[in-house]
């Protein structure tokens, strides 16, 4: 019985060994916009599971690297190419630009942003609600992205005016705080960023460095290729047909989603609990099922993975498509913010994040007074609200909620949520019992 048990011991350990052995693999890039050639400039290799990086430059398109089975991996191929994504940036102009403050609105102060293509003399004026000049300033400004700190005084409003040569751009800062008597103040920040690693920074001349983003854990050696259109039907799959719906695609780099929210199951009411019973369960806002075809279905976290706790599973999703993982969201923040990239530390954070990714993701209406976003990828994000397990219906017009299929704690998993006054993302977790809604991404 004891040279059993040893036996079994031994064959275990050896199991273990096996599988936490490092294995050495070869990962060779390619690149695609569409069905056209892409050259990559630069591919970067992030290990998500224990940290380090590797980067390799053109002409090299082949990495060796050693891995643990099961790491996670995040690959980032860049390529220079015309904006996409970003604020429209006017070549005829010579690329001077001027952007929306961060954060927008203001309390304490906030940051502006502006790109100098080359060398030359920059005038920066600030006007209040009634159109009194508050504030000028002349400055002599190297080529580069320039930052100001911004403090408001009294005025909910402010125009800011920037003239390069001949060119003016303006913004218009918000006021929300409480500055009762005090001045307004422009501090220029010095050149770069310190809090982002600006897109736009990699400006040369009219073109960006554009990226996009592929996760995986591979066993073996593997080929990947990196797709750069983005806003278009997914290639080779326009639509997908599923239980009596059908969805439509979008394409976001290297990333296809469904545009619309899953809407799949028999309807139950709000206060109903949903249940292993081998039919799949949704809840409509308000009871109604109009609001699950317009919104989707909202759903429990343990009916929407159809049981299973493994990230990434197909879960209610159609076959061939899974439920996002926390990562997976991460990537796609990264690729249509226009300031903070795919890998970014940002996106770690819990709260708020990033600079504009909630307004690239929302729809262009539909949301609580005026929050509409400028759905600038085609991910057409709509308001569809929540089923909170202790109070009922909540926010439709005012919030939009995405499961992810990664557990945050026994009791929670992560989200996505987007809301109509904020231009950025938010992430954290939310109790499993809350019915929310479900977007489901292709297997790569």
């Amino acid at each position: 019985m004891k040279k059993s048990l040893l036996f079994v011991s031994i064959m275990l350990i050896s199991i273990i060994n096996c599988f936490g052995q490092p294995l050495s693999i070869d990962l060779t890039f390619s690149a695609i916009n569409n069905a056209t050639f892409v050259q990559l400039d630069s591919i970067k290799v992030l290990n998500k599971s224990q940290g380090g990086e590797h980067t390799i430059y053109y002409p090299d398109t082949t990495l060796s690297l050693e891995i643990t089975p099961g790491e996670l991996l995040l690959c980032i191929g860049y390529s220079t190419g015309y904006p996409t994504g970003f604020q429209e940036i006017n070549r005829e102009n010579s690329s001077f630009q001027l952007f929306q403050n961060y954060p927008n609105p203001v309390q304490d102060q906030c940051v502006v942003s502006m790109f100098i293509p080359r060398e030359g003399k920059v005038s920066i004026m600030v006007n209040d609600i009634q159109g009194r000049l508050i504030l000028s300033n002349e400055q002599l400004l190297n080529k580069g992205m320039h930052n100001f700190h911004f403090y408001p005084g009294n005025s909910s409003l402010y125009l800011l005016s920037a003239q390069w040569k001949d060119v003016i751009q303006h913004v218009k800062i918000t006021n929300i705080g409480q500055n009762i008597g005090k001045q307004s103040r422009l501090d220029y920040a010095g050149i770069g960023n310190n809090d982002f690693s600006l897109k736009e920074s990699l400006l040369q001349n009219d073109l960006v460095m554009i990226e996009s983003g592929i996760l995986d854990s591979p066993n073996a050696n593997k080929t990947y290729t990196f797709q750069f259109a983005t806003n278009i039907p997914c290639p080779g799959t326009p639509t997908v047909e599923y239980e009596g719906q059908v969805y439509n695609t979008i394409q976001i780099f290297s990333q296809c989603w469904l545009k619309e929210n899953l809407n799949v199951g028999t309807m139950i009411l709000e206060s109903k609990g949903m249940t292993d019973n081998d039919t799949i369960e949704k809840y409509c806002y308000d009871n109604a099922l109009d609001s699950c075809s317009k919104y989707g279905g909202l759903y429990q976290w343990n009916e929407m993975m159809q049981y299973s706790s493994d990230p990434g599973a197909q879960g209610i999703c159609p076959p061939g498509w899974r439920v996002p993982t926390d990562d997976a969201w991460k990537v796609l923040e990264g690729a249509v913010d226009s300031y903070c990239g795919i890998g970014d530390y940002t996106w770690e954070v819990i709260g708020y994040r990033g600079y504009n990714a909630g307004a690239n993701l929302k729809s262009t209406s539909g949301w609580y007074a005026d929050g509409n976003g400028t759905d600038l990828f085609g991910f057409f994000g709509r308001p569809g609200g929540m089923n909170f397990y202790q109070y009922g219906f909540l926010d439709v017009d005012v919030c939009g909620i995405w499961w992810t299929s990664t557990e945050y704690n026994s009791l929670n998993s992560y989200y996505r949520y987007l809301q109509y006054d904020h231009t950025t993302s938010y992430r954290h977790g939310t109790y499993i019992e809350d019915g929310i809604s479900v977007r489901c991404l292709r297997d790569y």
